[in-house]
């Protein structure tokens, strides 16, 4: 009788631990999703680079949440931030989420405000359904300022600067035989100098040397 006992109060023991086990992996896995809080997504057509868990989510500078989850969108091409907001603010369609820096450290934030007037939106077309609302991102400060050095590159390229510089360097050489001829010594001796040294900058293979300078320059920043 004694052995049966035994035998039962160790049944009982051990479902009671597999009881509590199951019971605690269930409630620490469910806990972040007991928080108070309501949660968003935005998809990102850039590098998040800086951007962690955990990140703030500010409005107008003042923290409402907190980075929920980063990762890879399901077309493989954005990139999914779940936002986790844990004051009562409700985030509609006149809300926008961009991208902000602190300061020169290279960490990121989620910045959140009110649309503008002539804002310029990324909101792509998905090819796949969120299971939350969904909030338009404008693009960051940094991915402006290398679009525009890029456009810039890109008329620089098109331009015809051979014939450009080459009609300059006409242009100086008929200004330096002038002065030559009206023998304006001492002035015409410094102008000429300089002149040269002009016409020797518009050299068009130092022209595309520095131009290629400057893109390689602009795509190390990129």
């Amino acid at each position: 009788m004694a052995s049966v006992k035994t035998k039962l109060a160790v049944g009982l023991f051990v479902v009671a631990g597999f009881t509590m086990v199951i019971f605690a992996v269930i409630w620490l896995g469910m806990s972040n999703y007991l928080e108070k809080g309501k949660f968003y997504v935005a998809y990102f057509d850039e590098s998040v680079q800086g951007l962690d868990r955990d990140s703030p989510v500010k409005y107008r500078g003042v923290s409402i949440g907190k980075v929920y989850s980063i990762g890879v969108a399901p077309d493989a091409n954005l990139i999914e931030v779940m936002l986790k907001i844990e004051t009562g603010l409700k985030l509609d369609k006149s809300i926008v989420a961009q991208l902000k820096a602190v300061g020169n450290t290279g960490i990121m934030f989620v910045e959140l405000e009110k649309k503008r007037s002539g804002d310029i939106l990324v909101a792509p077309d998905r090819t796949f359904e969120s299971n939350y609302p969904v909030i338009d991102t404008r693009p960051s400060e940094i991915k402006k300022i290398m679009g525009a050095v890029n456009d810039i590159l890109l008329e620089f390229k098109n331009m015809d600067v051979s014939g450009v510089l080459e009609s300059l360097r006409s242009m100086l050489a008929k200004l330096e035989q002038t002065l030559d001829e009206a023998q304006l010594k001492m002035l015409s001796r410094e102008m000429q100098i300089a002149i040269r040294d002009i016409r020797n900058a518009m050299d068009p293979e130092e022209w595309n040397s520095t131009l290629d300078s400057v893109e390689t320059a602009a795509d190390n920043i990129d």
